[in-house]
């Protein structure tokens, strides 16, 4: 037993040699590392990066400097083709990928002339979202929420192919009246809409929540009506483990129609929010770049979760959720950018019925 003890420490030492050795060979000294947001500043894969980029360089060898450079227009996807088609394949560019990235690669949107595919992994991150209404309908929503369901609402949206695809067909189920105003580079810019009193709902993944509008919660100037949920191991919809006091989505369903959600618009939100969330936030990479690289990137997003007090720092800015690398990040990548074609033409019968968009 004592001579397997050993054996098992010392592969384990030599594990650990070996992997940083690869890494080793690599020296990004006096580099500068561009982070690209395909959205504005201040939005959920914004406060991601930023988190992140003084921690990536610290781990990076030879830490360089990490710049966040935000590239917001089209709800992400001028970012994303820009990323594909244009940016250096050196190594020196890193992209923030979301489910507002997905959802038009998935729904085929001929704006997208990027592919997955092309794409290493380097990080996946897990996140849920969290609607909110200014404190008047706020109020009315607790203590009426039949009167409340029937008022008018505006929307600041990105558009109804990108991640806000979820909220709008969560808000349609539910008989709500909400006009979208299409056309915002970001949730950022939706969230200060909100502010400005131009939209009364809204919802911002839960980085941005917790960073941007918990302050407006402890002002009273805005209250959380739902979220959207987390999954637990059987593929349930609970409640999300940062917001445990806030009702999900599903919760607010039963409690308006006496019944559990059910049927093929069901099944095609519970569908999209699974690719959209579960991966919500990815950091990626062009495949073809040098293995050592991606390696070296990959083993410093590793450190950097891998840190003792990693979730007691980061639970302020990006929650309490997973955060993958290597072979659990490609997995996570999977789920993100594979769907039932079942959900997505159901989804497309939906967008064109109620947005006439034709995909």
């Amino acid at each position: 037993m004592q001579f397997k003890s050993i054996f098992s420490a010392l592969f384990v030492l030599f594990s650990i040699i070996s992997s940083n050795n690869v890494a080793a060979g690599i020296d990004l000294s006096g580099k500068n590392v561009q982070w690209v947001v395909p959205f504005s500043a201040g939005g959920g894969a914004d406060v991601l990066a930023r988190f992140y980029a003084p921690l990536l360089s610290e781990y990076l060898p030879g830490k360089p400097t990490v710049e966040v450079i935000n590239m917001p227009g089209a709800g992400s996807t001028k970012g994303a083709n820009w990323f594909s088609s244009q940016a250096p394949k050196d190594g020196l560019v890193i992209f923030s990928t979301s489910g507002s990235t997905q959802f038009p690669f998935l729904l085929n949107d001929p704006r997208v002339k990027y592919d997955y595919n092309d794409w290493e992994v380097l990080l996946a991150s897990s996140t849920g979202g969290v609607a909110y209404l200014p404190k008047d309908l706020g109020a009315l929503w607790k203590k009426d929420l039949k009167l409340a369901l029937n008022k008018n609402y505006v929307f600041a949206s990105q558009g109804p192919t990108r991640l806000d695809l979820v909220p709008l067909l969560a808000w349609s189920m539910l008989g709500m009246d909400v006009e979208p105003i299409f056309g915002i580079k970001g949730r950022a810019d939706g969230r200060l809409m909100f502010e400005q009193g131009y939209v009364n709902i809204d919802y911002q993944t839960s980085s941005s929540f917790l960073a941007k509008v918990t302050p407006l919660v402890d002002k009273g100037e805005a209250v959380p009506i739902m979220t959207w949920g987390a999954l637990d191991k059987l593929g349930s919809i609970v409640r999300d483990p940062n917001f445990p006091d806030i009702p999900t989505f599903r919760e607010v369903y039963v409690k308006v129609h006496g019944k559990e959600p059910s049927g093929d618009d069901w099944n095609a939100w519970k569908a999209f929010f699974i690719a959209g969330f579960s991966a919500q936030k990815m950091v990626v990479i062009n495949k073809n770049t040098n293995p050592e690289i991606i390696n070296a990137y990959s083993k410093a997003f590793e450190g950097i979760i891998n840190q003792i007090d990693f979730i007691e720092t980061s639970e302020n800015y990006i929650g309490v959720y997973p955060q993958s690398t290597g072979q659990k990040a490609i997995q996570f990548k999977k789920i993100a950018t594979q769907i039932d074609p079942t959900a997505i033409l159901w989804v497309k019968d939906w967008l064109n019925a109620s947005y006439d968009l034709n995909l």
